[in-house]
């Protein structure tokens, strides 16, 4: 099976498993995935992940974050898209929720918030927001 957006499958596998309470996710793995999957652990996010191969193939199993019995996800949501990429510079990345979210960016530099882009001073692709 070919996945045209394999970072959307991941943001609805986390979204669809907070909505059932399951304790982890799991999805094919991809450094890109997993970089993202660090930053949302950085940020409290997520409460850990893993990668595993199995049959010579890359996993990443994601566990799950709850408070009160709900997720600490309210929403993820992707912004770039394979069909419409959304880049901006260091002056125009979005702050969600008046800075009470983030939005995880890939830059030259990697993979971080948008905290993080504007500290270093540089812009790049907006991946998704998160709060």
């Amino acid at each position: 099976m070919s996945l045209q957006d394999p970072l959307s499958d991941m943001f609805t596998r986390i979204r669809n498993g907070q909505q059932r309470l399951k304790q982890s996710v799991s999805m094919p793995g991809s450094e890109k995935k997993v970089a993202v999957a660090k930053v949302l652990e950085a940020e409290g996010y997520i409460s850990g992940f893993e990668t595993k191969t199995q049959e010579g193939k890359s996993i990443l199993v994601v566990t799950l974050k709850y408070f009160q019995g709900k997720g600490v996800i309210e929403s993820i949501k992707r912004i770039s898209k394979p069909s419409l990429r959304q880049y901006r510079g260091k002056n125009e990345l979005p702050k969600v929720i008046g800075g009470l979210g983030v939005a995880i960016i890939s830059t030259s530099q990697g993979v971080m918030t948008d905290k993080q882009a504007r500290e270093k001073g540089i812009g790049g692709e907006i991946l998704c927001t998160v709060h």
